[in-house]
C-alpha cells in the first residue's frame, strides 16, 4: 500500500504548529518512528490545551464528580447529565469562544453558541435554552464597544434562527478583558435517559458517516489558536475563526432527532474543537476500537484540500456518526430529507489505530489512545506561586476610605454603573421565548426557570462569577461563585443539582497565573461538596491576556459557573418582584461592616487592593437551607438575594417590576455605605405579607439564622432613614436606559 509516512516533519515543523520540542520526541515514541506533517498536525491540535487539557487535567481531576442526581459523570460524555425526575433527564454543558471572538466577534460568540448547542443534541437531547456569561474592558473604549455590538449580535443572531430561546446570563466589564473579551455559552436539552447518544466508537465494520455541512478552510487549527497568547499578529489567525450557519443547525439538529429514534446509531460527537481529527481519535479511543477514514471522501467547500486541512478544519454544522452495519439506508433517508450531507468516510477496524487514507494513499497512522485526555496526551505538572499583591489586598482598612457625605450620590452612580445597570439593550436582543413555551412566569426571579412540559417540575438555571473577587482570593471567590449560583436557583424556588465550569485564566506557564487557576479549582470543590453540586465537565481556557507594552497582562480569573437545579413543584416558584405596599421587608443574614471588592469601592473610590468580601460557607449553607423552607412553607411571597452592588441595589431591584418603593432604616451598628453598599455574602433580602407575618416570626426563632427587619414597602419612593433616595420610576429609568448610553456615546 502506498503511504506518506516516510515525509518525516522536522522540528522546526512541530515548534512553528505550537509543540514543544519534549512532546516531539514523545511522539516519536509512541509511533516508534518520525511523525509526517499531517500527523504532526493532528498532534499539535489534540495536545493543545485546548483538547487535551494537559496543564489543567491533574487539577480537574480533584473536582467532585459524584452527587444524588447524576447519570453521566464529567468526561463520560459530549456533556454530563442529571437525573430530574419523572424519567427526564438533563444534558448540560458550558464552553468558551474567547480567542475567536475577540478577532471577529460576530462569528466568534455565533459559532459559541452553534458548538454548545451541538454538544447537547449529539447525546440526543433537544435544547431548550441558553445562558451566558459575557465580559469585556473599558466601556468608553470604541473597541469595546465594537466587540459587544458584534458578540451580542453574533449570539442573538444564531441562536433566534436556530429556535433556542436566551433566558439569562451575565454582562461584566473591567479593563483586565480589554484585547481579551470573554465569551461563555451555556445550553441545557432535556432527554429520556434511555435514548441517550454515546460518543464510543464500536463494532469492527461498522461504517462511519460525517454528517451536516460540507468542510472548508475556516477554523484550521482553531484549537491551538485558542491555546496560544494574544498577540498584536493575532489577526493573522482569522482563518482559525469559524463561520456558522444556524439555519444549517437546526437542520442538523431536526434530522439527528430523528435518526435517535431509530436503532441504527452505535456513536456520534460533534465536530468541534479540531474537527474531524479530535471527533475520530476520541471516538475511537473512547471504545477501544480504531477506524480507517478516507479523507477524499470528506465533502469540502474548497477544492484540492489537503489532508492536514481536512482533519484539522473546524467548519461547524458537522458530526460524525458511527452506524450499524446494513443501516446505512436509514441514515441517507433522514438526511437527505433535511437536505444534509451524510457520506461514508471509514469504516471502524478491531485495531486501536486511526489510520487517514487520502486517494488510496496512506496519510497518517496515529493510536487514538496517545492522542486524548486520560491517555497519552501529556499530564503537566506546573509550578504556581502566590502573586505579591494577595498579601498586598489583605492591608486593606475599612477605616481608611471615608465615607461619602452624600450617600444619594453613591446610589445614583451605581444604578447607572454598566456592572450593576439592567442589561435589557442586550437582552432585548435576544429572542426568549423563540421555539417554545418554555417560561412559567413573567416575572423576573433570581435564576432563569424553564417550563418542564407535562410535569409539576421546573428547571432553574444560572451563569454566575464575579471575577473581582476571584481575583482578590482565587479559592474564596470561587467558593463564592457556586455559592451565589446555588443562592440564586434557592432563591428561585429550585434546588441545586450539579454545576459545569468554564475556567478562564491567564498563562499556565506563569506561575502567578497558575497559582489562581489552583485556588479556583480548590475553592469549587469546597462549595461543590458543601451543596452536593457535582461538576458534570466544562472547559479551560487558559492564555487570556493581552500584551501590553511587551508585558503580558492576565485578565481577571474568572471561573464562570453554570448551575442547573430542579423546582420540584412550580407552584413553589418564586420570584423577586415586591408584590404590594405594606409587605414587611426584612434581611436573612448578617449585616457585617464590609466594603471589601465591592463595585462601590472598586468604581467609587477607585480602589482595586482590598480583599474577598465578607463570606462564611457554612452560614451560606444555612441561610439557602432556610430559605427553601421558607419557600416551601408560603412563609415570603419575594426573595432576592443581595450581590452586585449591595442592600441599595437589591432593594431598587425588588421595586422596578411593580413600580413600587420601599421605605427601610439602616442598621446603626454598621457603617451606612457598607450596609447600602457593600456586598457581604449570605444575604437575602424577602418580603412577608401580614397574612404570612406570624409564621415567618415563629418559623425564623427557630433557626439559627439572623433576620432584619429593614422597613415596608411603599408605593413608589425610595426612603433610607427618613430621607428621600428619588421615585422608583426616575431610578428605574437610569437603571434601564445607562448601558445603551455607554454604548451608543
Amino acid at each position: 500500500m502506498e503511504n506518506d509516512l516516510h515525509q518525516e516533519a522536522t522540528l522546526e515543523q512541530a515548534v512553528e504548529l505550537g509543540l514543544l520540542p519534549e512532546e516531539f520526541d514523545l511522539i516519536k515514541e509512541f509511533l516508534g518512528r518520525t511523525p509526517n506533517f499531517t500527523e504532526t498536525s493532528v498532534y499539535s491540535v489534540m495536545w493543545s490545551e485546548h483538547c487535551s487539557y494537559k496543564n489543567s487535567i491533574l487539577w480537574l481531576k480533584k473536582l467532585p464528580k459524584d452527587g444524588p442526581h447524576m447519570l453521566v459523570k464529567a468526561g463520560e460524555e459530549n456533556a454530563g447529565m442529571v437525573d430530574l425526575g419523572d424519567g427526564i433527564g438533563c444534558v448540560f454543558k458550558i464552553e468558551s469562544h474567547n480567542h475567536p471572538s475577540a478577532l471577529e466577534p460576530y462569528q466568534g460568540a455565533a459559532t459559541g453558541v452553534g458548538g454548545i448547542n451541538r454538544d447537547i443534541f449529539t447525546m440526543g437531547a433537544r435544547p431548550i435554552a441558553q445562558l451566558n456569561s459575557l465580559r469585556f474592558g473599558n466601556i468608553e473604549a470604541e473597541r469595546t464597544k465594537w466587540l459587544v455590538k458584534g458578540v451580542v449580535k453574533g449570539i442573538s443572531h444564531y441562536g433566534n434562527a436556530f429556535g433556542i430561546p436566551t433566558v439569562g446570563g451575565e454582562v461584566f466589564f473591567d479593563n483586565s478583558y480589554n484585547q481579551n473579551p470573554l465569551v461563555n455559552a451555556f445550553s441545557a436539552g432535556l432527554i429520556d435517559p434511555k435514548k441517550m447518544i454515546s460518543a464510543k466508537a464500536a463494532g469492527p465494520g461498522n461504517p462511519v458517516y460525517i454528517v451536516g455541512a460540507a468542510t472548508g478552510k475556516d477554523g484550521i487549527a482553531g484549537a491551538a489558536f485558542a491555546s496560544k497568547d494574544m498577540t498584536e499578529d493575532s489577526a493573522n489567525d482569522l482563518p482559525s475563526v469559524q463561520v456558522g450557519d444556524p439555519f444549517l443547525e437546526k437542520l442538523l439538529l431536526e434530522a439527528t432527532m430523528e435518526l435517535a429514534e431509530t436503532d441504527a446509531i452505535v456513536g456520534m460527537q460533534d465536530m468541534g474543537a479540531a474537527g474531524i481529527t479530535c471527533s475520530t481519535n476520541e471516538m475511537s479511543a473512547a471504545g477501544g476500537v480504531g477506524m480507517d477514514i478516507h479523507l477524499d471522501r470528506v465533502p469540502t467547500r474548497q477544492e484540492n484540500m489537503l489532508p492536514y486541512e481536512i482533519l484539522l478544519s473546524e467548519s461547524q454544522e458537522r458530526m460524525l456518526v458511527v452506524i450499524k452495519k446494513g443501516q446505512e439506508d436509514i441514515v441517507k433517508s433522514i438526511f437527505d430529507k433535511w437536505d444534509l450531507h451524510a457520506e461514508e468516510i471509514g469504516v471502524v477496524t478491531d485495531s486501536t489505530q486511526v489510520r487517514y487514507f487520502m486517494n488510496g494513499v496512506l496519510v497518517g497512522d496515529v493510536p487514538a489512545d496517545s492522542l486524548v485526555l486520560g491517555g497519552g496526551a501529556p499530564q503537566n505538572v506546573r509550578e504556581y506561586a502566590e502573586p505579591a499583591y494577595f498579601q498586598e489586598y489583605k492591608k486593606f482598612n475599612i477605616d481608611d476610605v471615608e465615607q461619602p457625605e452624600d450617600l444619594k450620590e453613591v446610589a445614583l452612580f451605581l444604578l447607572q454603573h454598566p456592572n450593576i445597570a439592567s442589561k435589557k439593550w442586550v437582552y432585548q436582543q435576544y429572542d426568549s421565548m423563540v421555539g417554545t413555551k418554555t417560561m412559567t412566569t413573567n416575572r423576573p426571579s433570581d435564576a432563569a426557570i424553564v417550563n418542564i412540559k407535562g410535569t409539576d417540575r421546573a428547571l432553574a438555571m444560572t451563569v454566575d462569577c464575579n471575577s473581582r473577587y476571584v481575583n482578590a482570593d482565587p479559592e474564596v471567590g470561587t467558593c463564592i461563585a457556586v455559592s451565589e449560583a446555588a443562592r440564586n436557583i434557592v432563591c428561585a424556588g429550585g434546588v441545586p443539582s450539579a454545576i459545569t465550569n468554564c475556567l478562564n485564566f491567564g498563562n499556565p506557564y506563569n506561575p502567578e497565573s497558575y497559582w489562581q487557576f489552583v485556588g479556583a479549582i480548590k475553592g469549587m470543590s469546597k462549595a461543590c461538596l458543601k451543596f452536593e453540586t457535582p461538576v458534570t465537565g466544562g472547559n479551560v481556557s487558559f492564555y487570556n491576556q493581552s500584551v501590553i507594552a511587551g508585558k503580558e497582562v492576565p485578565v481577571f480569573p474568572t471561573p464562570t459557573i453554570g448551575m442547573i437545579g430542579v423546582v420540584e413543584n412550580k407552584e413553589n416558584i418564586m420570584t423577586l418582584d415586591f408584590k404590594k405596599k405594606g409587605d414587611l421587608i426584612f434581611i436573612l443574614g448578617e449585616s457585617v461592616n464590609c466594603i471589601s471588592s465591592s463595585e462601590y469601592l472598586a468604581s467609587y473610590h477607585n480602589i482595586q487592593a482590598s480583599p474577598a468580601p465578607h463570606f462564611d460557607l457554612e452560614k451560606e449553607f444555612a441561610l439557602q437551607e432556610t430559605v427553601k423552607n421558607l419557600i416551601t412553607g408560603k412563609h415570603i411571597n419575594a426573595a432576592h438575594d443581595c450581590s452586585d452592588g449591595g442592600l441599595f441595589i437589591t432593594l431598587a431591584e425588588m421595586s422596578f417590576p411593580g413600580g413600587l418603593g420601599f421605605d427601610i432604616l439602616t442598621d446603626s451598628e454598621v457603617r451606612e455605605d457598607a450596609f447600602l453598599f457593600g456586598e457581604a455574602q449570605s444575604r437575602v433580602v424577602v418580603t412577608v405579607g401580614e397574612e404570612q407575618e406570624e409564621a415567618f416570626i415563629e418559623f425564623m426563632m427557630g433557626t439559627e439564622i439572623a433576620y432584619t427587619l429593614l422597613g415596608h414597602v411603599t408605593k413608589g419612593k425610595f426612603m433610607i432613614d427618613e430621607e428621600h433616595y428619588g421615585f422608583c420610576h426616575e431610578a428605574k429609568d437610569i437603571y434601564d436606559n445607562a448601558l445603551e448610553t455607554y454604548l451608543e456615546k
